[in-house]
Order: structure tokens, then sequence, then C-alpha cells
């Protein structure tokens, strides 16, 4: 039986070989769409052939377990940005700025007020690692100073710097 399988494959093969010798030399000039439309032809017709008793095959759908999208986990089931959490930080808090000639700096002593281009009302900006997160107002806790966010930056503003 399995001699006879490979001699209906040469058998076969012999044949292909004899309709590729002749479609060479019947050259015909055809556009691309209609080579696509043949091609697309000859596949519809491959799919119809039967298979072999022996050659089955095995298929199953994949299952894949659903991701709840607002919990990030890692390796061992934690938190990805638990480890994180624990790294400092520079924060700094920008008042305001100014421009001085070198002459007017080296003039600098003690008690001399140095004017900003804010106006008093307006808030500060304040800085995670150089990059602007949220805006604030000063305040004073038991002679502390201290920042009261007012305003947080958009999510998309925040990260924007990151990609």
């Amino acid at each position: 039986m399995a001699k006879k399988k490979v001699e209906d494959k040469a058998d076969e093969l012999k044949a292909n070989e004899e309709n590729t010798e002749v479609a060479e030399e019947q050259h015909v000039d055809i556009s691309e769409e209609e080579a696509e439309a043949a091609m697309l032809a000859m596949l519809e017709g491959d799919q119809g052939l039967e298979q072999d008793d022996d050659s089955s095959i095995n298929a199953s759908v994949a299952d894949f377990p659903q991701f709840d999208a607002s919990v990030k986990k890692g390796l061992w089931g934690d938190d990805k940005l638990e480890f994180l959490k624990d790294l400092q930080l520079n924060v700094y808090i920008e008042m305001g700025r100014t421009k001085m000639q070198i002459k007017d700096i080296l003039e600098l002593e003690r008690g001399y007020v140095i004017e900003l281009e804010k106006l008093a009302s307006e808030p500060v900006d304040v800085f995670v690692n150089n990059k602007k997160i949220a805006e604030g107002e000063v305040v004073v806790i038991d002679k502390h100073f201290g920042i009261r966010i007012t305003n947080l930056l958009e999510t998309s503003e925040r990260i924007s710097g990151l990609k």
C-alpha cells in the first residue's frame, strides 16, 4: 500500500513537471489583476482537494485568559510598579524666573530683593525630575513652606516627553 502511494506521488510530480514545461512554452502576457485573479482561482480550487486518511490535521482554538488592563501584574503576581515605589525622585518648585546682568549679580548682598517675572497671585510650578507635573500655591505650615496642588497636568502632557 505504501509503495502504491509513492508511485502515485511520483506520477503526480512527473505530470506537474510536464505541465510546467508546457506552460513555459505558452508564454502569455496578462495584467497583474488577471494574474492575481487566476492565482486566487487556483488556490480556491486547491481547497476542495481531499486529504489522505493518514495525514489529518488536528487544530483547536487557542484559549487565552482575559487580562484586566487596569492592573499590570509582574512575574510573581505582584503589581509591576510596586518595585518602583521606593525610588527617590528630585522634586522642585519653581516660584518664578528672571534675567540679570552679571554686574547686578556681582552687586548682590544681604537684603537685596530679586523681582521675578511671575506675579504673587500666580501658581508655582511643581517639577519631578525636570518634568512639570503640576501647579500649586505656596502655604506655610509650622514655619515651613509647602505647596498645595491646585492643578495636575493631563496624563498625555506628563508622559509626552517619555516617548
